[in-house]
C-alpha cells in the first residue's frame, strides 16, 4: 500500500475521468469485492482511506497528467478562481493571498489537497477533502454539491 495514495487523483478509464482515492475505495468494493459502496463521509470510508493514506505519508504526492487528464486539471484550476457564491470569492482570494493567516479563528491553509482525510476540531473527528470543499462553499454562500459530485471531483484534482 506504500505510494498508493500519493498517485490520486487517478485517470479512471471506464468513468472516462480522474478518481479520489475515496471513489477508488468504492470502485474496487463493488467491482471485485461485490460489495455495496460505502457511503461518503461514513466512519468506515473514511477509516480506510485514513489507513490507505497513512501508508504513503511523507511522499511526494506524483499524479499522472497526460493528454486524459489535463482537461481536467485545467477545470480545477479554474474552479479555483472562479468567484461564486453570494460573497462573490473565489479560492484564490483566501488561499494565495492570505495562506498562514487566520479566517475565523483557523488558519488558512495553501490550498494544498494533499493529507486527506483529516481530523479537524471543529468536525469533532475525522473528515475528506470533499467535506472540507463543501464548507468553503457554505461559507461564500454558493451553491453546495452533493458528495461525489463532478464538481468537487474537479477541485479535488487541482
Amino acid at each position: 500500500m506504500k505510494g498508493v495514495a500519493a498517485r490520486y487523483p487517478a485517470f479512471d478509464v471506464s468513468r472516462g475521468r480522474p478518481v479520489n482515492l475515496e471513489q477508488r475505495i468504492n470502485s474496487c468494493r463493488t467491482g471485485r469485492q461485490e460489495a455495496p459502496p460505502l457511503a461518503f463521509e461514513s466512519r468506515d470510508l473514511l477509516a480506510l482511506t485514513a489507513y490507505v493514506a497513512h501508508q504513503s505519508r511523507g511522499m511526494p504526492v506524483r499524479i499522472a497528467i497526460d493528454a486524459r487528464s489535463k482537461p481536467f486539471l485545467e477545470a480545477g484550476r479554474a474552479a479555483f478562481s472562479r468567484r461564486q457564491g453570494q460573497l462573490n470569492l473565489s479560492c484564490a482570494h483566501c488561499h494565495d493571498g492570505n495562506a498562514g493567516r487566520h479566517l475565523a479563528g483557523n488558519a488558512i491553509p495553501q490550498a494544498h489537497p494533499t493529507g486527506y482525510p483529516l481530523y479537524r476540531l471543529e468536525w469533532q473527528g475525522v473528515g475528506s477533502l470533499q467535506r472540507r470543499l463543501r464548507n468553503c462553499l457554505v461559507g461564500t454562500r454558493a451553491q453546495t454539491p452533493d458528495y461525489g459530485a463532478a464538481e468537487l471531483s474537479i477541485s479535488s484534482s487541482s
